[in-house]
């Protein structure tokens, strides 16, 4: 369903010209040094300063290396100039042991945005649309030691919630503050603010992984935040950035908007060295963010992203991330550890790894007796698992400027003796996946 729907947009895209590749041009690009523009995307009439730093944003106003190719339609109407993105996976996933199950689903989403002229700088549009809500049924679908948010009134375990139908609705200013800086106002009834990396459904290193990471609700899980505003101040070699938004996790209806007070914040720091290097460092106060958890949750990240173009429009993307969440009603704080890596191997091959390292303190949320004797019997509040994935996709065709692929992965677990009665003694999940992406 969902990649019918982005082969559609795709077609009605046919005539748009070619894109060329992404090479170490980016370095030598024009706009403010550090904010390379991309040069496989395309610009009638050349780029500002503004549009470039634009073209760098990958997830609200995060950004990645801008060596990293941005796969994208490019269309122009009138003075506006647009820029269509779309990605689906079809997903078949096994997982083993007594709590897992199997899923056939979809995840899926596709963007509009649009970019202007104004005032001596630059207005941009942005709408991100999913159709999770669809595609995957009774409101998740499986990944073992997955927690948070909440399916039916009750705690999501060992599954992964699906997004939103409106993922982002927003709308940017970006002004020139001189040679070597850019001030930008960001303001989303739905969008990320500032605070960890880059959303996995983005980030350049975890293209070919249609699954959640387990440690997103501990680095970046704010990507579909409402009432939120961003003040940007950017330089040369790092960007400043602060946003004020709505705490609370969406809930379960996911076809609607929840707008809430401003009652959270958060700040970030970005350092761009080059067009292939990006880190961040960022906190924010997330006010009751779970709607069956009292207190709120201190969130502090940061990140580390490598990328370096290969050939045929290819990017070996590396991504190293940590994040800790502080709960303030129990006291105490877990950790989540993240390292992935995206390999092209001539053409159309790529490998995929991740390891994750992260302290579970839901896995059995929706068991609270369980929880309480578990807790009574070790003394512990979490339980370290180690998750190990590996995968290949192969490119198929390209019809009409959507490109697919067909791939798999497959993800093993060390988990503490303590709980491998409830998991099984060598849990596994296994994912077989059909790829279509707007190029």
């Amino acid at each position: 369903m969902a990649a019918g729907l982005f082969c559609s947009l795709a077609v009605t895209l046919a005539q748009t010209p070619p894109q060329t590749d992404s090479t170490s041009a980016a370095d030598t690009q024009g706009g403010l040094p550090g904010m390379e523009m991309h040069d496989h995307r395309p610009m009638s009439g050349g780029m500002s300063s503004t549009f470039a730093f634009f073209m760098d944003e990958s997830s609200g106003t995060g950004v990645q290396p801008s060596a990293s190719p941005m796969p994208m339609v490019m269309t122009d109407v009138g003075e506006w100039h647009l820029m269509w993105m779309g990605q689906a996976f079809l997903v078949d996933t096994q997982q083993t042991g007594p709590l897992g199950y199997d899923k056939l689903y979809s995840t899926n989403w596709g963007m509009l945005s649009s970019m202007h002229h104004l005032g001596g700088g630059g207005v941009l549009l942005r709408a991100m649309l999913s159709l999770e809500p669809a595609t995957i049924t009774e409101r998740r679908y499986p990944l073992l030691f997955q927690t948070g948010e909440t399916a039916f009134g009750n705690p999501i375990t060992n599954a992964q919630h699906p997004h939103n139908l409106v993922m982002e609705l927003s709308a940017q200013y970006s002004h020139s503050m001189g040679e070597h800086a850019v001030a930008d106002l960001y303001y989303g009834v739905v969008g990320d603010p500032a605070l960890g990396p880059v959303a996995y459904p983005h980030r350049a290193s975890a293209a070919e992984l249609p699954q959640a990471t387990l440690g997103h609700h501990w680095q970046d899980s704010t990507h579909i935040a409402s009432n939120v505003v961003t003040g940007v101040l950017a330089f040369k070699l790092v960007r400043f950035e602060a946003s004020g938004f709505y705490g609370s996790e969406p809930g379960e209806n996911r076809w609607t908007i929840y707008f809430g007070p401003m009652n959270s914040y958060a700040g970030r720091i970005t350092f761009t060295p080059s067009s292939r290097w990006v880190a961040q460092v960022s906190a924010g106060r997330l006010t009751r963010p779970e709607a069956l958890e009292p207190g709120d949750v201190v969130r502090t990240t940061a990140s580390v992203e490598y990328v370096v173009p290969r050939a045929n429009g290819n990017w070996w993307a590396t991504s190293l991330i940590w994040g800790r969440n502080w709960k303030t009603a129990p006291q105490y704080g877990t950790n989540a550890v993240l390292a992935e890596t995206l390999v092209p191997f001539h053409e159309k091959n790529f490998f995929t790894a991740r390891y994750e390292w992260s302290q579970r303190d839901e896995l059995f949320a929706d068991n609270p007796a369980l929880q309480a004797h578990l807790f009574a019997s070790t003394g512990a509040r979490w339980f370290d698992v180690n998750a190990y994935t590996v995968g290949y996709t192969r490119d198929l065709f390209t019809w009409h400027g959507a490109e697919t692929g067909l791939g798999a992965n497959v993800s093993i677990y060390g988990i503490p003796a303590t709980i491998k009665a409830y998991y099984g003694d060598h849990p596994l999940g296994f994912n077989v996946y059909l790829r279509v992406r707007l190029k």
